[in-house]
């Protein structure tokens, strides 16, 4: 019998609802996984995104973090 592993990867979370963007996060973003959308919000492609929290940390309206995700 195998047993499936549910593998979680930490991705970067964006709360719309909060943020302004004003285009920090994506500008500190190794992986240029982050842009502005429609000049509303920040936007996270899943697929580049390493987990690393510097958006996070460089976000003034703390509206971005970190979570576990299933992949």
């Amino acid at each position: 019998m195998m047993e499936t592993k549910i593998k979680k990867k930490r991705k970067a979370c964006v709360n719309v609802n909060e943020c302004v963007a004003c285009g920090c996060c994506a500008k500190v973003c190794p992986k240029g996984a982050i842009r502005i959308w429609k000049g509303i919000a920040a936007k996270v492609d899943l697929e580049k995104c390493v987990g690393c929290g510097l958006c996070a940390r460089e976000c003034p309206a703390s509206a971005i973090g970190i979570q576990e995700v299933q992949i």
